[in-house]
């Protein structure tokens, strides 16, 4: 494959977190700064403004490992998958894209990582009136109990083939498998790493085998 360098010899990069697929920086690499991203596996790029190569996290430290490289149809755009180690901006924000500049109304923004974040904030930051809070109050035997009764209506929902009851009851348990998680200090990123490094169907199915 020949990449596409535009007059100046750059191409733009567009840095994805590997994880959570989250847009984190557009930047530009030439052909020297790719070849570097290459070898080191870590992402490298050329600054336009200092006129330089630009190696992220070599002053904050914060790098990001290089998953994987992927170019568009017309091989003149990058998507670079990462594995970040802190922020990708230098706000301190996890990604550069923070400013809204516009929100469809009947369209309501949902991510998982979203709604960690909604529930982590409720144990730092209790609400008076709020369910969350109510359960970091009560403690992790509450929180273990809610999980519990989840599950069962998951399995009598599942049982019962019915469709829309199963999918309600998911999304409860999802729920407070996250508050749980945040009293364990679990982060999302840790349960998807997890998955990512190993084939679960597999596993499962040598699992069954082994009994």
């Amino acid at each position: 494959m020949e990449l596409k360098f535009d007059e100046k010899g750059l191409i733009p990069a567009i840095v994805q977190d590997y994880y959570t697929k989250q847009v984190l920086t557009v930047a530009y690499m030439n052909q020297e700064s790719l070849d570097i991203t290459m070898k080191e596996g870590y992402t490298c790029f050329w600054s336009r403004s200092r006129s330089e190569l630009w190696r992220k996290g070599e002053t904050s430290g914060n790098r990001q490992k290089v998953v994987s490289i992927t170019a568009d149809c017309d091989q003149d755009a990058l998507v670079v998958e990462v594995i970040k180690d802190g922020p990708a901006c230098h706000t301190r924000e996890e990604s550069c894209f923070f400013n809204e500049v516009y929100q469809a109304e009947d369209e309501t923004p949902f991510s998982y990582e979203g709604l960690y974040q909604m529930i982590k904030g409720r144990k730092t930051q209790p609400k008076e009136g709020s369910y969350t809070t109510y359960l970091f109050d009560k403690g992790m035997d509450k929180i273990l109990k809610k999980v519990g009764e989840e599950c069962t209506e998951v399995i009598i929902a599942g049982a019962k083939d019915d469709k829309e009851e199963t999918i309600y009851e998911i999304a409860d348990l999802a729920y407070h498998v996250m508050v749980m998680m945040v009293q364990q200090g679990i982060e999302m990123k840790d349960v998807t790493a997890e998955l990512a490094k190993r084939h679960v169907v597999d596993h499962k199915v040598k699992q069954e085998r082994m009994k």
